[in-house]
């Protein structure tokens, strides 16, 4: 198992987490959620040996292999499956010796027929004949097609080499993975692929990520760390269940810690009142003082604070037109390739669109043309009278000033509106109202954004589009770098906002939330995609599962006659019924996984209150010896129904990743 005893981590003169006692036992999978800069990826530095601790220990079994994903690429010959193959250390380790072997064999011919034998019968034990499928189904599934897991690792832009990063992680037969914000440089498509893989994964797992619904699927423990006060370091509990589970938890512990505050602080109001009214009364002096100890040795209780510190929202749009924006009959693409044709769409100030379709399908280029910043082939665009569109996309961060301020930026905003619309130019004091709704507050509205974070950045850029008041939204994964209080707070906005909007998102979250249809981006057309993000990830196991122009469908001959062509009506009418089916047989494992969600929430709050009871003082008086012996066996009863309700939890989520 991996223990954290007393372990104490600082960076620099900081420490951010203190006296930390954890255990996650074998063959868990931990989602780490906590805010930014709370000392996650400290955690995993220490875990990897790059940190050594202040105090405390970190222990786990001697022999454990860790993988974790590379943050850097070099430039490289390699093609992408040798780049993903070298994952497998222990495999280059014996393909190595065989080669040595073979360059330069051993004197003795018996000797060197065993040194082989022992060396390929090694091979096989480890699947290094399997080892080059395995690679290419990995990349497959990050998105690389067939014939760029033949291409030089040198030729991939910074988004794709950090895929290849994932491969190789993913490829090493690792016990405890590490995996820090896998989803970023990920696609939906992409994103729930590595999802069934994570949840069929086998050794111990620690993911830190802000996806919602990604945390979801593939933990089925949390860890948390609580940064409430902000004056200590983050305290670190670990809570049973997924990332719901452990909501409903966290809701319920911060009810029991504010009616704890509350009541103390009608006890510490009552002390106080009587040290004020008796302590110049020399008959009730000795009554005061104790009173004034009391209050000195009492351990206050924190209030519970739930506030997020982001409170933003679009302002309605200006004009109402019937129609904002038209394509018919377009084309798009780059130098001579194209990569949309016949596209024909209306956007209506009602229209909340969520984009679907694979990495390289066209998502991101439909979104330029609706911005304007990509011109149309063919055909045309009829914009609507008082369009204003406003565009996010992971670029814009670059295009910051990195010597100026978020003021600044907020303030040249404000100019270009008031030149450009006649708005009436806002006060400094509105505009630092504002970003602070982004959690821009104090000098930081004054620092210059080179030194802004990721996070940070991205949240000014998503400041700047709100203070534009678009009629038409564009955002381009909005959600990287963006913690999960930012996800939500931007959500609620989103769904409060009353203009039209156009997402792509791995984040199905905010998809879920925001939007009201789904197109599907896919073989150069833009059509609506009839289902939701369930029925989406059905459609995509669907065709991953039919044969490519390369590879033969299993068990059939190569070469076959073409079975006649579906007709669009009954091609629906085959999806409809596949989902259905799907559904009827996921139905009864959902309800069993819902059935002891519950009572595992029931049996860790009776089991937290027992250990908080056996770990006071009081147990242990000469009052309580008759029933301190029931509690003990009463806590391992509870152990053991937790333990056996977990496995039975595992083996049903494993068995639903499966019913295809």
């Amino acid at each position: 198992m991996l223990r954290l005893t007393d372990l104490t981590l600082a960076r620099s003169t900081t420490v951010l987490i203190d006296r930390a006692n954890i255990t996650i036992n074998p063959g868990r999978h931990v989602g780490i959620v906590g805010a930014n800069g709370a000392g996650k990826s400290t955690l995993f530095a220490a875990l990897r040996g790059l940190l050594h601790p202040e105090k405390g220990d970190i222990s786990m079994p001697n022999g454990w292999v860790t993988a974790h994903v590379a943050q850097e690429t070099p430039p490289s010959d390699k093609t992408a499956l040798e780049y993903a193959l070298d994952g497998d250390v222990e495999l280059r380790e014996v393909e190595a010796q065989l080669a040595a072997e073979n360059e330069h064999p051993n004197a003795d011919a018996l000797k060197h027929g065993e040194i082989l034998a022992h060396l390929y019968s090694h091979l096989d034990t480890i699947g290094g004949y399997a080892a080059p499928a395995r690679a290419a189904e990995l990349l497959a599934g990050l998105g690389f097609e067939h014939e760029m897991q033949s291409r030089a690792v040198a030729e991939f832009s910074g988004g794709w080499r950090m895929r290849l990063n994932l491969a190789q992680a993913l490829m090493c037969r690792s016990d405890l993975l590490l995996l820090d914000e896998p989803t970023n440089h990920l696609d939906l498509d992409a994103v729930l692929w590595i999802e069934d893989w994570l949840s069929r994964y086998a050794g111990t797992l620690l993911v830190i990520t802000h996806d919602r619904d990604f945390i979801d699927r593939v933990s089925d423990q949390i860890l948390f760390f609580d940064t409430s006060d902000p004056k200590a370091p983050a305290k670190l509990k670990l809570y049973t269940g997924n990332y719901e589970s452990f909501e409903t938890q966290r809701t319920v512990e911060l009810e029991v810690q504010q009616g704890a505050y509350e009541k103390q602080q009608r006890t510490i109001k009552h002390l106080e009142s009587f040290i004020t009214r008796f302590k110049a009364k020399a008959t009730k002096a000795a009554q005061a003082q104790s009173r004034v100890k009391a209050l000195e040795k009492l351990e206050r209780i924190s209030a519970a604070h739930v506030d997020s510190p982001f409170s933003f929202s679009f302002r309605k749009p200006e004009g109402e037109p019937r129609q904002l924006l038209k394509f018919d009959n377009v084309s798009l693409g780059y130098g001579e390739t194209n990569i949309l044709e016949k596209v024909k769409f209306s956007l209506l100030p009602s229209s909340r669109i969520g984009l679907l379709g694979k990495n390289g399908a066209g998502k991101s280029t439909l979104v330029k043309a609706i911005a304007g910043a990509l011109k149309e082939r063919t055909g045309e665009r009829i914009e609507g009278q008082h369009l204003k569109i406003a565009y996010f996309a992971q670029h814009q961060l670059e295009q910051l000033r990195n010597d100026e301020s978020a003021m600044w930026h907020i303030d040249q905003l404000d100019k270009m509106l008031s030149e450009t619309r006649g708005y009436t130019r806002a006060r400094e004091q509105e505009q630092r109202n504002f970003l602070g709704g982004f959690d821009f507050r104090g000098d930081r509205v004054s620092e210059p954004v080179g030194v802004f974070s990721g996070g940070e950045r991205a949240r000014l850029v998503l400041a700047m589009l709100v203070y534009e008041r678009p009629n038409l939204l564009l955002l381009d994964e909005p959600t990287n770098h963006l913690d999960m209080e930012m996800r939500q707070a931007l959500t609620l906005a989103l769904q409060d906002y009353e203009g039209a909007l156009v997402v792509v998102a791995h984040d199905r979250h905010i998809l879920r939330a925001c939007c009201d249809e789904l197109w599907l981006v896919a073989d150069s057309t833009v059509k609506p995609f009839d289902g939701d993000l369930d029925d989406y990830r059905d459609w995509l196991r669907m065709q991953r599962a039919k044969p490519t122009k390369d590879k033969p469908a299993k068990d059939k001959p190569a070469k076959m006659e073409a079975a006649p062509a579906l007709s669009v009506k009954d091609e629906k009418r085959e999806d409809a019924e596949e989902r259905q089916r799907l559904a009827n047989l996921r139905k009864p494992l959902q309800k069993r996984i819902d059935v002891i969600e519950k009572e595992l929430a029931k049996l860790t709050t009776t089991r937290d209150a027992l250990d908080a009871w056996l770990s006071s003082e009081n147990a242990y008086s000469e009052a309580n010896a008759a029933s301190l012996g029931d509690k003990t066996r009463e806590r391992g009863e509870l152990a053991s129904k937790i333990d056996a309700l977990e496995s039975e939890w595992m083996a049903k989520q494993e068995e639903m990743q499966w019913v295809r």
